[in-house]
């Protein structure tokens, strides 16, 4: 065998080096690719959150306008709802069923939400849970109700909001 021979031989194969390389590649990207897929049960919770608010504050507006006195009341194993406003009429009555069956509400510190008939509320938490996520959502009574945290660690086993006043 000639010396050319001999390199051509060797040339066949890749490196190591170019072997590692490319496995570094493919863990990147495909790290890459995890990110950007969103979490499924998140993204259901953030939907149920903002059409839950929608909801509460067409309620709240009914409520002020006509004078009457509404809550929103969680329903925790309703077979017809899953949660209530009690005190519109029917004819005024929002969806009452959850997206997601699976999402569980809570009022935190009470039963139930006081949406009107004084435009101005006391302040109000409810934590929506699915699955391992939650999030919490509520006023300080005289804004609209918003999305206040999405983090688990702010929240305490008994309902209320760690580093604020229940």
């Amino acid at each position: 065998m000639t010396l050319s021979g001999l390199r051509d031989a060797r040339q066949r194969g890749f490196t190591l080096l170019e072997l590692m390389v490319v496995v570094a590649m493919i863990a990147i990207t495909t790290a890459v690719v995890s990110f950007a897929i969103p979490d499924t049960s998140s993204t259901r919770l953030e939907r149920e959150a903002a059409r839950l608010i929608a909801l509460i504050e067409s309620a709240r507006t009914q409520a002020r306008s006509g004078a009457l006195t509404v809550l929103w009341v969680p329903q925790p194993k309703g077979d017809e709802a899953d949660f209530q406003f009690l005190g519109l009429p029917p004819a005024l009555m929002p969806p009452v069923r959850w997206m997601a069956r699976e999402v569980r509400a809570e009022v935190v510190g009470g039963r139930s939400i006081v949406l009107g008939p004084e435009p101005v509320i006391g302040a109000q938490r409810i934590i929506l849970r699915l699955e391992d996520k939650q999030i919490v959502i509520g006023t300080d009574g005289l804004g609209p109700f918003e999305v206040l945290t999405a983090e688990p660690a702010q929240v305490s086993q008994q309902g209320g909001l760690l580093g604020q006043p229940s």
